[in-house]
């Protein structure tokens, strides 16, 4: 019976602490990570933080955390959004090359004509193309700056997977599905020169590989410090 007792108070207490790890992970790594800044520690620094900083810091304290956001993995709609632009784009350099031709002719045209006539026709075609391609033009630009954009974005999220994952180079990650746990952490930083405050957003992926059908779940990392003095 009392052996009994003893395992249920066991099973209790694990359940304790795994709740307590759950629901505020933000102490753990914080405890973690402003250690290793009073060590100087840069290399564990690095392991909990995506860019980690160092900090003038005697002693710290949590003022405020967030509600834990949780929203579906993102990766492989941007990955998806990203191809579809880089297709428009390739085709884009063929409409525009096209119609840069078309003008450079009809400005061949224009100069080669020999009448009054023929030059003032020739010249209206020039001025009709020149305002296509300036039209085609900037609507290739646009394209690209779209494409150059969601090119970013999406190895920006891809590299903050890949740090919460922590399992070294995953060839399909951009296909994991599942979901992004986020949290924003408030905390006073009191050092020698005075008192400064930063709020640091954290995130966890929970994922699953659907082909391979394995789960990938991360640990909560720091991806931003951010001054808010």
């Amino acid at each position: 019976m009392k052996r009994k007792s003893l395992s249920a108070i066991g099973v209790i207490l694990l359940l304790f602490v795994l709740h307590s790890c759950t629901t505020h992970p933000e102490e753990g790594i914080l405890k973690r990570y402003f250690n290793a800044i009073i060590l100087n520690d840069v290399t564990t620094m690095s392991t909990m933080a995506l860019e980690p900083i160092s900090m003038d810091v005697e002693s710290w304290e949590i003022v405020n955390v967030s509600e834990e956001n949780i929203e579906p993995a993102s990766l492989p709609e941007m990955n998806r959004t990203e191809l579809e632009l880089k297709k428009k784009v390739e085709e884009s350099v063929g409409i525009t090359l096209d119609a840069k031709d078309e003008l450079l002719d009809a400005e061949y045209e224009r100069d080669q004509a020999r009448t009054r006539t023929a030059r003032r026709a020739a010249q209206n075609k020039v001025k009709e193309l020149q305002a296509t391609y300036d039209e085609i033009y900037a609507s290739h630009q646009q394209l690209q700056t779209d494409y150059n954009e969601a090119k970013a974005a999406t190895a920006r999220e891809e590299q903050i997977t890949s740090f919460s994952l922590g399992a070294g180079d995953i060839t399909n990650i951009r296909d994991l599905t599942g979901e992004v746990h986020s949290k924003e952490v408030d905390v006073k930083v009191v050092g020698k020169e005075g008192t400064k405050n930063y709020k640091l957003y954290l995130r966890m992926y929970s994922l699953k590989d659907e082909v391979l059908n394995i789960n990938r779940r991360g640990q909560w990392k720091i991806i931003k410090f951010e001054l808010i003095d």
